[in-house]
């Protein structure tokens, strides 16, 4: 029998208690998410934040967040300036108290905020414990008083150190390295798009974000508010009314603001916020407003004897097809589920979002019949677009996996069955997919070769998408089905690999199978599992050495290592002759086309895991997504050639497919 070890000593003494700011520096992900480039952001949200509630509550027009060419991160406001006299209960300045004890702020009782962003009292004390340094200026009582801290410990007592006229705050902090490991540089982009849509929900403040690494600066000034939100997010969209419906009304304690305008697209665009937090995962307030929509235009056409009695209510996809909406509640006590607030809870919620939009959007309807008899027969579309939709689908695509219908006849398939270990390419053309074919790993890469160019689907409705043969068969062998019937469940392969020429029409027909992705597929993109192969653009061969370059730049920077070799050697070069005699180049081939490639070329530098060069497609801002998509797909030729135009200068014109 073996000797057992004696156990641990297990008392009072291994039980830490972490006090002050402690477990924050501890446990960093527990309060910001992560100590990536999100959590790094996550800071200036909650600083900035702080600032909007100033703005929401009315009591700041101005918010300035500055990115200092030292790595630091400014954010100013004109609001009321934080508290500084001394606190009750921690006998220390109010200032002091906010920036270094959790739970601590102006957003728990009745006096300080009717409704803010920020519910747990746990940001500003957490940026600083993040940071390295934090200084705040307050400008209050006509005195300038500063305060510094350092890893969230304060340096001295709260000084004044001059006068102000003004009122404000000032909050000046720098993230400490040894917490964000990763990255501690801010992303100048990601600034200007918070704070833009920060503007939006806010309006009648006026926002400025500056670089000082760049002297970059962009402001921003809504008097609309989500109204210009709204036709922001509808721009290069036919929309079926000039302006968008409005309306903000007061309900109970609480604000209802909603702003609608549709278009002629067939993708909705919803977006539900709850005192200027986006919640990507709905809520009270997003259910609220659906049911309320759904049911005020099914009355207004029965009403109005667009729909006959007879004829069965519009479904509620039927009626946001092509709805863009933003829904901004204002309350003062919102129950987030959790510290990331992804969905409200409120149920009173529900019911103040379905009274505003009954009494409000009826009467929209019946005072503007020229735009709601295009909002019903819109949907009256879809509904007719649905059902041939749906005769198509039980006629062409599986149900599942496994139900017994064949896969499209021109995929090779892999012998895995494990999804995880599964790969499809989808190759253009039928001779790149025989190349393909042939120098694959058969255990786990599958072929699908497409012929010439998928349907846009940007343009096509999903009845007229399902007669369209390429798309059909990459629906059926990828296994997820579409529309109501999709399932991520059923995926057959984890990475889905686009793999096409490296051309314009390559490029073309990967944008193509992008756009059907993103409109129709949205989950398979998120997931991380859409690919694009990168294949070389360049052959290079020394003798019976081959190299391999993908840009124009890494070729220059292989003949320059080679021509360095020949002179470490000792070999002569002659410097009289061009760079590719003198790198010794028996061979150098600009591939046009994967075609062009044998099969043990393919696999070499496509499709061998050890070798290939894969780009995964990533949806970092939705909105900019479908914008970019709208604008390179969509019907407004004028938005495309804007785009040709100011991107022109940026061209080589060897690098032109002509």
């Amino acid at each position: 029998m073996a000797k057992q070890k004696p156990a641990a000593a297990y008392d009072a003494a291994q039980i830490q208690v972490l006090e002050g700011l402690e477990p924050v520096r501890k446990r960093p992900g527990m309060y910001i998410g992560s100590t990536g480039y999100d959590g790094v952001h996550h800071l200036i949200k909650e600083i900035a934040d702080n600032s909007i509630d100033e703005a929401i509550a009315g009591h700041a027009t101005k918010i300035v967040v500055t990115v200092l060419a030292d790595g630091g991160l400014s954010v100013s406001d004109d609001g009321r300036g934080i508290p500084v006299e001394k606190h009750a209960k921690t006998g220390k300045s109010t200032l002091e108290t906010v920036l270094t004890v959790l739970h601590a702020g102006g957003k728990f009782g009745n006096g300080g905020y009717k409704v803010s962003s920020g519910l747990h009292g746990v940001g500003s004390s957490v940026v600083n414990a993040l940071s390295t340094k934090l200084i705040a200026e307050v400008r209050r009582d006509k005195k300038l008083y500063r305060q510094e801290y350092e890893r969230g410990n304060p340096l001295s007592d709260i000084k004044v150190v001059g006068k102000s006229e003004e009122t404000g705050t000032t909050i000046t902090f720098y993230p400490d390295a040894t917490i964000f490991k990763e990255i501690v540089d801010f992303d100048y982009r990601w600034i200007v798009d918070y704070l833009r849509h920060q503007a939006y929900l806010t309006k009648g403040v006026f926002v400025t974000v500056k670089d000082d690494r760049t002297n970059e600066e962009q402001s921003f000034y809504f008097e609309g508010g989500i109204q210009s939100y709204v036709t922001h997010l509808n721009i290069g969209k036919d929309v079926v009314s000039d302006s968008a419906f409005y309306v903000e009304r007061k309900v109970d304690e609480s604000m209802v603001e909603i702003a609608i305008q549709y278009n002629e697209t067939f993708t909705e665009i919803v977006k539900p916020f709850a005192n200027n937090v986006l919640t990507p995962d709905g809520g009270t307030h997003l259910i609220g407003f659906r049911s309320a929509l759904t049911r005020v235009i099914n009355d207004y056409a029965r009403k109005s004897g667009i729909l006959k009695e007879k004829e069965e209510n519009l479904t509620g996809d039927d009626i946001r097809e092509g709805l863009t909406a933003i829904i901004l509640v204002k309350l003062p006590d919102p129950q987030f589920e959790g510290q990331t607030k992804n969905k409200l809870g409120n149920p009173e919620v529900r019911r103040y979002v379905e009274q505003v939009m009954n009494e409000y959007f009826s009467y929209y309807l019946e005072e503007n019949p020229a735009v709601a008899k295009k909002i019903v027969g819109k949907a009256l579309l879809a509904a007719r677009a649905r059902k041939a939709a749906r005769a198509a689908r039980d006629n062409v695509i599986r149900k599942g996996v496994l139900d017994g219908l064949s896969l499209p006849g021109k995929l090779a398939d892999c012998s895995s069955k494990d999804p995880a270990d599964s790969e499809l390419y989808i190759v253009e053309g039928d001779s790149a997919g025989g190349s393909a074919k042939q120098g694959r790993d058969s255990k786990t890469q599958a072929i699908l070769p497409l012929r010439g160019k998928v349907l846009n689907v940007e343009r096509a409705r999903l009845d007229r998408m399902l007669n369209n043969n390429e798309i059909v068969s990459l629906i059926k062998a990828l296994g997820v089905n579409i529309s109501d019937q999709f399932s991520l469940d059923g995926l057959r392969y984890h990475r889905i690999i686009i793999m096409t020429d490296a051309d314009v029409d390559g490029s073309h027909i990967a944008t193509l199978l992008m756009t059907f992705f993103f409109r129709y597929m949205r989950e398979v993109v998120d997931g991380g599992y859409i690919y694009l192969a990168k294949p070389p653009l360049f052959l290079l061969r020394v003798g019976t050495k081959k190299y391999y370059a993908y840009s124009d730049e890494e070729r220059d920077e292989i003949i320059t290592k080679l021509i360095a070799e020949k002179k470490e050697k000792g070999l002569k070069v002659d410097k009289d002759a061009d760079r590719n005699k003198q790198a010794g180049l028996t061979l150098l081939q600009r591939y046009k086309g994967l075609g062009e490639m044998d099969a043990d070329q393919l696999w070499e530098t496509t499709m061998n895991p050890e070798h290939r060069v894969l780009v995964q497609l990533k949806v970092e801002d939705a909105e900019k997504a479908d914008a970019i998509f709208t604008k390179l797909m969509g019907d407004v030729v004028e938005l495309r050639k804007s785009f040709i135009q100011t991107r022109a200068k940026f061209v080589k014109v060897e690098d032109l497919d002509i």
